[in-house]
């Protein structure tokens, strides 16, 4: 079965250069196109879609918004917000309210490509080392550190260390090694840090330690 990828851009140049790389992919189909993020979540609402590509500056309704109300949907695709620069304000709010990640305009072809397969296995499309470099850009402008949600407290001492470890940008081999564990190990602990704290992917891991405070920009 093709996976099903609705692009959203302002852009109609963009939008359909977008869509005609996904088109010449035996396992890709464009289930759509969207010129704001209204037009977005109402295609979303109406079609089956896989994964959607979405902008993060668009008229009527901004990709932040509209990845917010389409993430709250029963079984919501998977959201990949694309941005012109990697020390972007909107893409860590979108990264915030759930998107798997997100991708440069100048991202090639390929990886492109490749990026939407990969999100729509259930992983994360940007290294977690990306991720922290534009939060060391973008949390000293934010308030101060959030409070620790509640599902924190379920955490072993183990998951704990993993976490922090998770949140600079380290891999699993990284980790492994710093923890002196096995890297089979080192993902069952990030699986089950997902699953405790209700989040999607390690970038959402980073980005729970940024805003609770457990690590500090460039720290």
């Amino acid at each position: 079965m093709s996976i099903r990828v609705l692009v959203a851009d302002d852009q109609e140049l963009v939008r359909s250069g977008t869509a005609m790389i996904i088109g010449s992919q035996d396992d890709l189909t464009v289930a759509g196109e969207a010129g704001t993020g209204r037009e977005a979540l109402s295609l979303v609402r109406t079609t089956p879609v896989d994964v959607v590509l979405m902008d993060v500056r668009m008229p009527e309704m901004d990709g932040i918004e509209a990845t917010e109300r389409i993430l709250a949907l029963p079984d919501p695709p998977r959201v990949v917000v694309l941005t012109t620069f990697d020390l972007d304000e909107s893409a860590f709010a979108a990264l915030r309210a759930g998107a798997s990640g997100f991708l440069l305009k100048s991202t090639r072809a390929e990886d492109l490509v490749a990026a939407i397969r990969t999100v729509h296995r259930g992983d994360a499309v940007i290294a977690p080392t990306t991720t922290r470099r534009m939060l060391d850009h973008v949390v000293p402008a934010l308030p101060g550190p959030s409070r620790l949600p509640p599902e924190m407290s379920r955490l072993t001492e183990r998951e704990h260390e993993v976490l922090l470890e998770v949140a600079t940008g380290a891999s699993n081999a990284e980790i492994a090694q710093r923890l002196y564990l096995s890297e089979a190990t080192v993902k069952t602990h990030v699986g089950r840090l997902l699953s405790k704290l209700g989040l999607r992917d390690r970038v959402q891991l980073v980005v729970l330690a940024y805003e609770c405070g457990l690590v500090r920009p460039g720290g």
